[in-house]
């Protein structure tokens, strides 16, 4: 594993003129940052940064997954243009941080996959929507496909059919997320099982859950005029709860058939449907409200370079959502046919997207919310 990451991630870094350019950028700003110190107090990034006199590429890349992007060190620091020093931590942390996505992605050779994010989500969505129609009327009868089947999905798509899909490409999912993982907590000098102590996964748990830094002086991430917002948090929550109730439907959903035998369609009031109705609404609250602070904020520097990526990702979010309640609807009548490919379709493109796309940064942003419970814990 060590030997294929290690290739992987040479071969990224071959001719990798713009990771180069923005180390450089990245260090001579820590560096002007850590003179100064006037924003120590602000989140996580600026105590990490202070622990250290010199910055190495492995260092950058964790700082810059450390930082979520609040923009309060920008408002506040005396050095941003027209200073000389020109100084943009959000930016230059961003910037990089886009890079690390690439630097780190697994398997390699597809990193370029997220440099043209948006272009890639968009295909993969039109292509896999299409197939899905496409196999749905190759494999059923007209009869079938547009019949009623009292919420009945294999009566559309065979079981074994759309497990085999579906578990495919969730497992070259996971494949590829823990070899980026593993790749990127490798250059942190740690070893695994610090990662899984107790001492330093609860402290990175409620920095992720309850998203302290975003915001680090407790009043919010700064909006277009400056003033302190907690909209993008409260967004970001309704997303990220909104997920994970999803997750936590086809969980219980997965127990229930192969564990007693209760195979779908289950009750408008059981537990995987509420779990799952009541996180698809999440993930369209979600997405939505952060796509409009991102276009509301669009003018902040330090989201430019991210802007593709960001709205691809909360976009594929909200389709998937959004005809996956919109089956839930329909699932009685003769529309649940064609509803069905199309949901399958996007979930489909969820997946396989996952390790090219906005998705990383929870697993980057995770490991290093892990380390600086390690290094906070050591000093």
């Amino acid at each position: 594993m060590a030997q294929i990451l290690e290739e992987d991630i040479i071969f990224i870094d071959k001719g990798n003129t713009q990771y180069k350019d923005k180390v450089q950028e990245a260090r001579r700003v820590m560096e002007v940052c850590n003179a100064c110190r006037y924003c120590e107090g602000f989140c996580a990034v600026f105590p990490a940064m202070q622990q250290r006199r010199e910055f190495s590429d492995e260092d950058l890349d964790y700082l810059s997954n450390l930082c979520h992007n609040c923009t309060g060190c920008y408002h506040a620091c005396q050095y941003t243009a027209p200073h000389p020093f020109n100084l943009n931590v959000p930016k230059a942390l961003g910037d990089l941080r886009n890079e690390t996505y690439k630097k780190y992605a697994w398997p390699g050779k597809l990193s370029g996959l997220i440099a043209h994010n948006g272009l890639f989500v968009s295909m993969l969505t039109l292509v896999s929507v299409s197939l899905a129609i496409l196999i749905a009327i190759a494999i059923q009868s007209p009869e079938v496909l547009f019949g009623e089947h009292q919420g009945d999905f294999y009566a559309i798509m065979p079981h074994n059919a759309m497990v085999a899909l579906m578990g495919g490409a969730m497992l070259f999912v996971i494949a590829a997320l823990v070899m980026s993982f593993v790749g990127f907590w490798r250059k942190t000098g740690y070893s695994l099982k610090q990662f899984f102590s107790r001492d330093n996964l609860i402290p990175a748990l409620k920095d992720a859950l309850t998203l302290r830094h975003l915001g680090g002086n407790g009043e919010g991430c700064n909006t277009r005029n400056e003033s302190f917002s907690n909209t993008r948090r409260m967004f970001h929550h309704f997303m990220m709860y909104g997920f994970l109730l999803c997750f936590a439907a086809t969980s219980v959903a997965t127990v229930y058939d192969y564990g007693f035998g209760w195979p779908a369609p289950y009750p408008y009031f059981s537990l995987p449907v509420v779990l799952g109705t009541v996180g698809g609404i999440g993930l369209i609250i979600g997405p939505a409200g952060l796509l409009w602070t991102k276009i509301n904020f669009a003018e902040q520097p330090s989201v430019r370079s991210m802007f593709g990526m960001d709205v691809a990702f909360l976009v594929l979010l909200m389709l998937v959502s959004i005809t996956g309640l919109l089956l839930l609807a329909v699932r009685d009548t003769s529309l649940m046919g064609m509803t069905l490919a199309i949901h399958l379709g996007t979930v489909f493109t969820l997946f396989v997207a996952m390790p090219f796309s906005k998705f990383v940064h929870i697993i980057y942003r995770f490991a290093a919310l892990n380390r600086n419970a390690i290094e906070a814990k050591a000093k």
